[in-house]
């Protein structure tokens, strides 16, 4: 995985480690290369910008998906002062698809919810690839329930390519669990702040995302099915995902233009997996100004806005 870039980055990187090995080079001679170097720096932020610039959206879902990507539990490291990890939904297990807790954000206490992926198979097999069973959504509920209750601010990290669709969560109750989280985050009596991280995908997406504010990292996708289920149900050709991809409109800029978000926040040149940190501080930025704002509302207010923010996506006028 350390090794693993995505083929339209290779020129950047290639290039990127040759002007590092150039540096390493000369660390200890006195061979004189500041022309060259200065050459190659500038050739790379040409080419960085040249690439990152012109990203198709099938690129995006790319980037979205890296598996260098940040997940929820890099963020909560380099965001929070203090994490506690809660577990278990009381009822049947802990899912670990799901990572939730209480933490404390610039000295404020707040509770958090998000998906998380793992780095490798193994991780991944214990998390199930971040998509997960009722039991997971069960253990956010009681989450936001617990913060509702200690009038703590909740923020969540959207990450999944959807809940898991296996025989065994639907006998549990899948849809039963994403359609009570839709109605009890719509209900909530304190601030809620969503970040689109990676994925966004379907119902295992927005049973975490019924927000105050839902913002979306540039690099992220939030779509009601992935580019490869759209391309096998339309073409029966799931080859087709880059032209899905471009149908489905399921870029951070689309989302902001289509109203289905609040704000999109930059990542740094290359994504967020080129300086996890940059992207790190950025989010929290927009995650403490959302909060100040949100704060300044009585939970009146603040679940009228909510319900009118929601209730007016979709709308249209010729």
């Amino acid at each position: 995985m350390s090794n693993f870039w995505l083929e339209f980055e290779k020129p950047v990187v290639e290039l990127e480690t040759r002007i590092s090995e150039l540096r390493e080079f000369t660390s200890g001679s006195n061979i004189e290369v500041d022309e060259e170097l200065k050459r190659l720096e500038k050739k790379a932020d040409r080419m960085r910008h040249d690439i990152y610039t012109k990203l198709t959206r099938w690129q995006r879902v790319q980037l979205a998906r890296h598996p260098r990507r940040p997940y929820t539990l890099n963020y909560i490291g380099w965001m929070c002062e203090e994490f506690t990890e809660l577990h278990g939904d009381r009822a049947f297990a802990d899912d670990p698809a799901i990572v939730a807790g209480l933490a404390r954000i610039g000295g404020k206490p707040l509770a958090i919810v998000g998906h998380q992926k793992g780095r490798n198979t193994k991780e991944n097999i214990h998390r199930n690839f971040g998509m997960p069973h009722p039991e997971g959504y069960r253990k956010a509920l009681r989450i936001f329930e617990l913060a509702d209750r200690f009038r703590l601010p909740i923020l969540t990290f959207v990450d999944t390519p959807g809940a898991y669709p296996g025989v065994g969560a639907e006998e549990r109750g899948q849809s039963e669990a994403i359609a009570r989280n839709l109605r009890e985050m719509a209900n909530l009596a304190v601030p809620l702040v969503t970040v689109i991280i990676g994925e966004g995908g379907s119902g295992g997406a927005l049973a975490l995302a019924v927000s105050d504010r839902v913002y979306m990292l540039e690099n992220s996708v939030y779509s009601v099915i992935s580019p490869e289920g759209c391309a096998g149900i339309l073409w029966k050709d799931r080859a087709k995902a880059p032209e899905a991809a471009e149908v489905l409109k399921l870029t951070a800029s689309d989302s902001l233009e289509q109203g289905v978000i609040d704000g999109l926040i930059d990542e740094p040149v290359g994504g967020a997996h080129r300086n996890p940190e940059m992207a790190a501080a950025a989010i929290r930025l927009q995650v403490e100004a959302a909060f100040e704002e949100l704060g300044n509302l009585d939970p009146e207010t603040l679940l009228q806005k909510r319900l009118e923010k929601f209730l007016n996506i979709g709308v249209y006028q010729e």
